[in-house]
């Protein structure tokens, strides 16, 4: 194993030394999960702009963070230049990722019943993470529209050589209602499976209606399951411009130019941060707080996933300013690649799998930085009771629930829930989250501070019960597909 890859042995002698540059201070005895401790939690959390300011760090100071991109490359050196800063132990793990590049993206419809003479009218859209490109020039094709995977394959002797359209509605309503999660899987099987089985079939280019509320013909990108050898052009259409090609489509015959010019680049040399807060008796026993580096190129990731590492690097700061020591380690990790790929967290599985005992437990936040209501996991349901006294701490800023599943599916923390660590995630009020996610609208000014701060205090009071909880919590069983 390379040594930048190996993550240190943390034991006694090791939080011995680290804590004189975490906390400038000899070693003193954990305050335990007493009451008073969390609150000091909850309350410091609720008063700090740490993580704001790391959030606006890497957003206005970096930008998208495509994997593979100078933007990822810098964020990777942001964030272990800030944890070095704050005393932590960093450790960089090479990562090969995805280098996929966007190019010029265009659509037009230019073909189609009733269209008066000389006129011809633009679709906006954004190519999909993986598709291939069109000729410079375009492609011109007829389009056909489907709402389902079934339609589709009711109408394969339509599909060769054709554009399809997957013209598949968010549901929005699920999302009001606290169903956000379910509702964008729904719409996001079409967008990962829809351009696959298209290129399967033999279409010319694919199509997808945008994963996403709040139409304001915004198109929203993200990943396909499309394969080498199997790669089409393929994009995102904004609701408006779905909507208005399943109209005209059903007057007649419809046609459209696409210009998509995309690249995929060799893989590219990259990194998680890991940044490492040694216990102080069980050292060797590991709780995670994380959150994702890269973005998606069109905004700057804010919610998606900036604020998630940001809260996470709280953690740490919090801790250093109340000069607080746990009894386990407790890691940072920024992954690389969760959008287009979950590289870094397979890179990290692999390196780890033998001490997957060790883990004691997994946060990570992913789902944007609303308000948040308490915490979802996977714990076994039988350790729930454990979790009281977080309830009681985080129960005065409206975050006391605890949600127990028995699978989150987290995307970085999925393969380490599968080895049996019990995930963790901020229970987030996410109506509005799909609004901007994955399009150009992902940006600083839609964090709202004081959510920001209560998504802190809930992560880093669960960080550190985690890393204090004297009853063993169980490990995740999650159920065989």
């Amino acid at each position: 194993m390379n040594r930048r890859t190996r993550l240190p042995a943390l034991g006694l002698m090791a939080a011995a030394l680290f804590a004189t540059s975490f906390a400038g201070s000899a070693l003193a005895a954990s305050p335990g999960n007493d009451p008073a401790a969390l609150a000091r939690i909850r309350d410091a959390a609720m008063t700090s702009d740490y993580a704001w300011e790391r959030t606006a760090d890497m957003t206005d100071l970096i930008g998208p963070r495509l994997s593979g991109s100078a933007g990822a490359a810098a964020a990777v050196t942001q964030v272990a230049d800030a944890m070095r800063k704050l005393g932590a132990k960093v450790t960089l793990q090479p990562v090969k990722v995805p280098h996929w590049v966007r190019g010029a993206e265009t659509g037009e419809l230019v073909e189609y019943t009733g269209r008066p003479a000389g006129i011809t009218q633009r679709v906006v859209l954004t190519a999909l993470g993986g598709s291939s490109a069109t000729p410079a020039e375009g492609l011109k094709a007829q389009v056909i529209v489907v709402n389902s995977f079934d339609e589709l394959k009711a109408r394969a002797s339509e599909v060769k050589g054709r554009i399809v359209l997957f013209d598949v509605p968010f549901d929005q309503h699920m999302a009001d209602r606290g169903l956000a999660g379910p509702a964008y899987g729904q719409g996001s099987n079409y967008r990962t499976n829809g351009p696959r089985i298209a290129a399967e079939m033999g279409a010319a280019a694919a199509l997808v209606r945008s994963v996403g509320g709040a139409d304001y013909r915004l198109p929203h990108t993200g990943n396909t399951g499309m394969q080498d050898g199997a790669r089409i052009p393929a994009a995102a259409v904004s609701v408006e411009d779905a909507m208005l090609m399943s109209r005209l489509a059903k007057r007649g015959p419809l046609s459209m130019r696409l210009v998509l010019t995309p690249k995929i680049l060799p893989d590219a040399d990259s990194f998680n941060v890991i940044a490492d807060l040694p216990g102080t008796d069980k050292a060797d026993e590991v709780v995670i707080v994380s959150g994702h580096l890269d973005s998606w190129d069109l905004a700057t990731g804010a919610h998606d996933d900036a604020a998630g590492v940001a809260s996470a690097m709280a953690v740490f700061d919090l801790l250093k300013k109340l000069d607080y020591r746990p009894r386990r380690t407790i890691r940072l990790i920024a992954w690389m690649n969760e959008e287009n790929g979950t590289r870094g967290a397979r890179a990290y599985l692999e390196a780890q799998q033998a001490n997957a005992g060790t883990h004691i437990g997994a946060i990570e936040s992913d789902n944007g930085v609303g308000r948040p209501f308490g915490m979802r996991t996977s714990v076994p349901a039988a350790s729930t009771r454990l979790f009281a006294p977080l309830q009681a701490a985080l129960l005065p800023i409206g975050a006391g629930v605890f949600q127990r599943q028995d699978a989150l599916s987290t995307g970085d923390l999925s393969g380490l829930e599968r080895a049996g660590v019990p995930s963790f995630a901020p229970l987030v009020d996410t109506s509005a989250y799909f609004d901007y996610h994955h399009t150009a609208a992902d940006t600083l000014d839609k964090v709202d501070p004081d959510n920001l701060r209560r998504n802190v205090a809930v992560m880093a009071a669960t960080a550190w019960f985690l890393a204090n909880v004297e009853e063993p919590i169980g490990r995740a069983s999650v159920p065989a597909k």
